[in-house]
């Protein structure tokens, strides 16, 4: 199920594209506005989902968003850092007041100049987030002085925020899904696990078309000049898994795009089945060759919701394990893996390939929130933040959840949270 934000100014690519940003901060964003039915939390606890793997599971609905799934998301642009204050730890699941939270000022993603590689002085902390905040599978860029979110739902819902802490729905992506959506995936209602980046001259919208406990499922694409102006354009679909009934044993579900440092974009994605995988992408965001590439796995077992962004010397593979959308049930976890290359292998702390099962924590559920997950990085100039989705341990419902993320002195990733 999955599964970033930014800052005004140009897009950079933030969520997916984040990673596209060498050593500087950025984010890739897009216009996009969620339904307000589809976004107002509820008190009620959310609709227990079915397990999204290869073959049980499936993509859950929350009830607090009406007709949400799952969404993920590459990221938007960042303006000027906010500052923040307050109590919190990494993983303590306390909150914090950001004062100054005017959108971060927008990095070079082509360059990575100015980026620091050095340890954080100060632990990251919890946003405290206000407004519109039913959510599933966010993720975020920043555009023309706005941060922009996407998120499953009925034609990919969106959100908007000044500030990062106080959000407002907006129309969705599409009034009605596209119609290949229905030739190619049967019974297919909700876009699950949207991603954002900025590249090529355009803004970049995928997302997921399938149904609960199916792995016949299609990546779409949609683009669009300018975020702030005009209207997406939908380019069909850009990948499929079992659409001609071909046996694929992995999902096409979750997209995320990365830019390396030649600024080509790669689109990694899965979920359950034989795990995650990642293809190459041309400079119009279509596959550019056959190739499918192995970048994670636990050999059958839950694992979805890949997230890459580069930051100095490393490509970082978020990824999230474990159940998914069942309300206070729910046992998803974020972990990580790097590697030097964009393609792979990606590995552990210790050591251990993420292809074997290996990742490292960086946040799971503890008090009021539990079920992390399905997380986008959100890069600007004066910090990065972990944008995901967490359940209420009270109700279940699933809210929009935002941390900031900081760096250890071996460059592994801290966030706070839940």
């Amino acid at each position: 199920m999955a599964t970033p934000i930014k800052m005004p100014l140009l897009g950079v690519a933030l969520a997916a594209l984040v990673a596209g940003a060498s050593c500087s901060q950025d984010s890739v964003p897009q216009p996009s506005r969620e339904d307000e039915d589809d976004a107002v939390a509820s008190d009620g606890p959310a609709e227990p989902a079915a397990n999204r793997d290869g073959s049980t599971d499936s993509r859950p609905r929350d009830a607090s968003v009406p007709g949400m799934s799952d969404a993920r998301a590459p990221a938007p642009v960042a303006r000027d850092a906010a500052s923040v204050v307050g109590a919190g730890t990494p993983n303590d699941g306390g909150d914090a007041t950001v004062l100054d939270a005017s959108p971060p000022s927008e990095p070079d993603a082509a360059s990575g100049q100015g980026e620091t590689c050095t340890a954080s002085a100060a632990p990251p902390r919890s946003l405290t987030l206000s407004g519109n905040l039913g959510t599933h599978d966010p993720v975020a860029i920043a555009s023309g002085g706005q941060y922009h979110q996407f998120q499953t739902g009925r034609g990919i819902p969106t959100k908007t925020s000044s500030d990062l802490m106080s959000w407002s729905g907006g129309a969705p992506v599409f009034a009605t899904n596209p119609a290949w959506v229905t030739r190619q995936v049967p019974g297919a209602t909700d876009l699950w696990a949207p991603d954002i980046s900025q590249f090529g001259g355009a803004f970049h919208l995928y997302y997921s078309v399938s149904t609960f406990g199916s792995n016949r499922s299609c990546i779409g694409h949609a683009t669009r000049a300018s975020l702030e102006s005009g209207s997406w354009s939908d380019q069909g679909s850009v990948l499929c898994s079992n659409a001609n009934g071909n046996g694929d044993d992995w999902n096409a579900i979750d997209p995320n795009i990365v830019l390396d440092e030649e600024q080509t974009p790669w689109l990694s994605f899965g979920s359950f089945w034989s795990g995650l995988k990642m293809v190459k992408l041309d400079a119009q965001g279509k596959r550019a060759d056959d190739k499918l590439i192995a970048i994670a796995g636990r050999n059958g077992g839950p694992i979805e919701a890949p997230f890459i962004v580069r930051r100095c010397d490393y490509y970082y593979l978020f990824v999230s394990f474990d159940r998914c959308c069942a309300g206070a049930d729910s046992t998803y976890k974020i972990m990580v893996g790097r590697s030097r290359e964009v393609t792979g292998p990606y590995v552990d702390k210790s050591g251990k390939a993420m292809t074997q099962g290996g990742g490292s924590p960086v946040l799971s559920g503890a008090g009021s929130w539990v079920g992390p997950g399905h997380n986008a990085i959100l890069r600007t100039a004066k910090g990065d933040y972990n944008i995901y989705h967490a359940y209420s341990s009270r109700d279940g419902h699933s809210e929009l959840r935002i941390s900031e993320l900081t760096w250890d002195a071996e460059g592994w990733p801290l966030s706070a949270g839940p």
